[in-house]
């Protein structure tokens, strides 16, 4: 390994006298494996139940066979714990869809299934979130009128009678399953007004959903919209007549879809904090809809939501927020805190997430968290990012060492042309070389090839004067096209002062290829922080808004400061600095160290 620099002086800090790293070794993984859930143990009268409705017989032929069905109506009142955004409802009551700081007029939003919106727009609009954020806002009698307006506007556009169903945004599965979810949820706001005509219409929509995605949840882009449509069916056959039947179909399906979704360790296989909290939101809805009808979820779901929030947890940075990896902005702490407090979990991060990929170390007061796995498959992913081995890091309530994020937010605040750069290595806090991605970065949210394999090793050591913890992980995203395999030594004393990096550049097989290649070490720095170049180019001061003092040193290449960008949770951008060591490197290898510490 080689040594890193002492911020005082320039030169380097001794590392001969540390003892041999030990600890256990986190053996290399290639894919992340499945998790295997069965569906409830049910009898033979309820299999055959379930056979037949998933082979079509309608749940009133088979609930009462002999009775004339059921008109549509709401057997139970949903008590949500999940609040929505006050700010963005208040928006809504005085005439405007408020989507990531971006306001649009209602009267000027265009519904209809031809329209072209922006994702978020999409996800407000036709998945109905906005009914949560309008519930918020007041009392139920100052909100109902602006309920019924905006759900008139939707169904007049949408859900004409005799219309063809499934065309356009409205009917993409995830948004069809997070409207009828939300419709359940928030019935008593659509629902109270005196307009008869109107609260027919929506029950008569809302029964014809539900018919709609038992036929189509199969054609879900992607597993985690799959599950929201198996959660909107099994509500579906909880809180509407006749539906045992549906019931127990749902929760089949949406069980095998969470194995299929979420592995051993509890991550999605997206790897997205945004994924992993939307599949945490939908079980939490599920499970009030299942108190609402006095009935038990079935233990697969508990046993899930418990499985589904430590992973979660492992990507917090001392203030309570979650790091931005994988699209997502910094989600802020309160919103984390409420979803986890919904959810009923009591538990700890977990700071090893072998499957999900993330590793994460808390020091003192400072926490580490790296990315040491593969990019997501492109079948999972929705805001795929080629981020391996980037790290963040905190010192208390200051991030430091951020990720640019935002990916998944682009079309509100953050232009969407702007969507595929932030998915880009160099929008993460590691090593580019000659500006390109370690994996493809495509069109849709989706990856191509690059990162196979990423092996990783961490160990508690002594230092002197201390404990600290080493991860040592590598990537073959460069291996293909330049011979050079990326490998990232991370060292963070016990105490949070101080963290030691060393980025090598091994080659691939006994001789490595001639030639040279650009390389770029970047180090996204936090908001609010000052930067200040050394005096011999070869590191930088940082000063953070609470008044404490941190020096970044670099041993070879030339240390720069330039422009970035950081998106928070709420998908607001925010103009921010970067460190970037970078030079030019033979295609035989090489190594490149630096040290940040905290002064005085």
């Amino acid at each position: 390994m080689a040594i890193p620099l002492d911020p005082d002086s320039g030169e380097p800090h001794a590392l001969g006298k540390a003892a041999a790293p030990s600890g256990e070794v986190i053996q290399p993984g290639r894919a992340l494996a499945l998790s295997d859930f069965n569906p409830p143990a049910i009898g033979a009268g309820e299999k055959l139940l379930r056979l037949a409705y998933r082979l079509g017989v309608p749940g009133s032929a088979l609930s009462a066979p002999f009775r004339k069905p059921a008109r549509p109506r709401l057997l139970a009142t949903v008590d949500s714990p999940l609040e929505g955004d006050r700010v963005a409802g208040v928006a809504l009551r005085a005439g405007h869809f408020l989507v990531h700081g971006v306001k649009v007029p209602i009267a000027q939003m265009d519904m209809a299934p031809s329209a072209r919106l922006t994702p978020p727009f999409e996800r407000v609009v036709h998945g109905f979130s906005w009914l949560k954020d309008l519930a918020a806002s007041a009392p139920r009698e100052q909100c109902s009128a602006t309920a019924e307006r905006v759900l008139l506007a939707w169904l007049d556009a949408n859900h004409q009678p005799g219309a063809r169903r499934g065309t356009g945004a409205a009917w993409n599965v995830g948004h069809a399953a997070h409207r009828l979810l939300n419709w359940f949820v928030q019935a008593p706001l659509l629902l109270s007004g005196p307009d008869k005509a109107l609260r027919a219409r929506v029950l008569a929509a809302t029964a014809e959903t539900a018919r709609w995605l038992d036929r189509n949840v199969h054609r879900a882009d992607d597993r985690l919209a799959q599950v929201a449509g198996w959660s909107a069916i099994t509500a579906a056959g909880l809180l509407l007549p006749d539906g045992k039947p549906r019931r127990l179909f749902g929760e089949a399906g949406l069980i095998r879809a969470l194995g299929e979704l979420v592995g051993d360790d509890g991550g999605i296989l997206s790897r997205s904090p945004l994924g992993q909290m939307e599949a945490i939101a939908l079980l939490v809805e599920l499970s009030a809809c299942y108190r609402a009808t006095r009935r038990d979820p079935p233990q697969a779901l508990d046993a899930m939501l418990s499985l589904l929030v430590p992973p979660l947890l492992g990507l917090t940075h001392g203030d309570g927020g979650l790091g931005s990896w994988q699209g997502a902005g910094a989600i802020p702490a309160e919103r984390v805190a409420a979803l986890v407090e919904a959810s009923g979990v009591r538990t700890r991060p977990l700071r090893d997430v072998r499957q999900w990929g993330y590793q994460r170390v808390s020091a003192g007061k400072s926490v580490l968290i790296l990315d040491a796995a593969p990019p997501p498959l492109a079948r999972h992913a929705r805001s795929g990012c080629a981020s391996t081995l980037a790290f963040e890091f905190s010192a208390g309530p200051q991030r430091l060492i951020v990720n640019c994020g935002g990916a998944a937010l682009a079309g509100g605040q953050v232009p969407v042309r702007i969507e595929q750069g932030l998915r880009a290595s160099a929008a993460h806090s590691t090593l580019v070389l000659d500006d390109a991605n370690s994996t493809a970065v495509l069109i849709a949210g989706k990856l191509g090839s690059g990162v196979g394999e990423v092996e990783i090793d961490r160990r508690a050591m002594e230092l002197e004067g201390g404990g600290a913890t080493r991860i040592e992980a590598s990537h073959d995203g460069y291996a293909a096209r330049y011979g050079l395999v990326h490998r990232r030594i991370l060292i963070l004393r016990d105490d949070g002062s101080e963290l030691r990096g060393e980025d090598l550049l091994v080659p691939v097989g006994r001789k490595g290829k001639r030639g040279k290649v650009g390389f770029a070490i970047r180090f996204h720095i936090g908001p609010g922080i000052e930067l200040g170049l050394s005096a011999n180019g070869k590191g930088a001061g940082l000063a953070l808004p609470d008044g404490s003092y941190w020096q970044f040193v670099a041993g070879d290449g030339e240390v720069l400061i330039e422009e970035s960008l950081w998106v928070d949770g709420a998908g607001k951008p925010y103009p921010i600095q970067q460190l970037v060591v970078q030079g030019m490197v033979s295609r035989g290898g090489g190594s490149f160290s630096w040290l940040l510490k905290k002064m005085g």
